[in-house]
């Protein structure tokens, strides 16, 4: 009988592990650094803010309080530095690394900088962690790795052709995964995230995801803008889910064998746009007492998917991971902390 969530969480209470955490400024990052720091474990962050924001390292502070915060130390610095890499994993246990460029439309304008931070940067910080003997290197992949694959849900082991730089870059990872538990005996896990969302997303910016973006807008009187007719669809995944899936596939790579797995981090719901604008305006609508824009359409993006949803059996068998969070229980959480820190700004 594998653990439940609360006996994992408690089991970090009872031990103290060091971990690193790249991307630690981020949204996925700085959630995963509350977490840790909130049941006792020491943090090493590492971050260079090409898109993390040192105001999420000051709200996981203020959450977290000082003595938890004394737990943590921090290094400015890029994954597309070797020397950096080797210095941030140095005594680590476990990395979660995080660090990398998303969305799909800006990685066609600069395919050689997303290159440069999501596979020379990968490569040198699972390198760095391997040569340091970490026991755990859990990584972000992405569910655009399944690109031009049709079948629903997406099971690990089926997958397309790549639809942008984006996802080669992911798909590259995964790639190197297997390459250094066979040629260097050196475990690992790819988690791909399915839409993840919830509290520190940034609404704004070349990378926003749609449900930020979205509320954003709301709270703001402004209509939010659809790719396509609305009836793409995704499963969005709440943050709770994601962090108990890095902390469940930490532990994970440590009893691992010289071996490298990919598992899906979803819910299990296929929600469309046009649904997904309802849930939230609905949650808007409520917590601020006015009305919402109606949404208006714009021309689908090159390198998206048309559908997605995650089979989310091999997580649940390997890591026994059990979603927390549906998608409206997510959203109840993530807009009321937009809604109070729109007021609070």
């Amino acid at each position: 009988m594998l653990p439940d969530v609360s006996e994992i969480y408690g089991s970090l209470l009872k031990q103290q592990h060091r971990w690193l955490v790249t991307g630690v400024a981020g949204f996925i990052g700085s959630n995963l650094l509350e977490v840790l720091l909130q049941h006792n474990q020491l943090v090493v962050g590492l971050d260079d803010f090409e898109t993390g924001h040192q105001r999420n390292l000051d709200d996981v502070k203020a959450v977290v309080g000082d003595a938890a915060w004394s737990n943590f130390s921090f290094i400015n610095g890029s994954i597309t530095d070797p020397d950096v890499c080797h210095q941030a994993v140095t005594g680590i246990d476990f990395v979660l690394h995080q660090a990398a460029l998303g969305s799909v439309p800006k990685s066609f304008e600069d395919p050689l900088r997303w290159n440069a931070n999501n596979i020379t940067g990968h490569l040198n910080m699972m390198y760095a962690a391997k040569s340091a003997g970490s026991k755990g290197f859990v990584y972000a992949s992405s569910s655009s790795v399944y690109g031009d694959s049709p079948i629903l849900p997406k099971r690990e082991e089926v997958t397309g052709a790549p639809l942008s730089p984006y996802a080669l870059t992911k798909w590259t990872n995964e790639l190197y995964g297997q390459v250094f538990a066979s040629g260097y005996g050196f475990s690992s896990v790819g988690l791909r995230y399915f839409n993840v969302f919830g509290k520190r997303q940034d609404p704004n910016g070349a990378y926003a995801a749609v449900i930020p973006k979205w509320v954003d807008n709301m709270v703001k009187g402004l209509p939010c803008v659809i790719n396509g007719d609305g009836s793409t669809t995704r499963d969005f995944c709440y943050i709770a889910n994601v962090v108990q899936a890095n902390i469940r596939a930490a532990f994970y790579t440590a009893s691992m064998q010289s071996t490298h797995h990919a598992f899906n981090v979803g819910v299990g719901e296929q929600t469309s746009l046009l649904e997904l604008h309802r849930l939230l305006a609905d949650a808007v609508g409520r917590m601020t007492k006015q009305a919402v824009q109606p949404a208006t359409c714009a021309p689908f993006r090159i390198g998206d998917i048309q559908h997605s949803l995650a089979d989310t059996t091999k997580i649940r068998s390997h890591l026994a991971y059990v979603p927390t969070h549906t998608l409206a229980t997510g959203i109840e959480e993530a807009v009321a902390w937009y809604v109070h820190t729109a007021s609070h700004a």
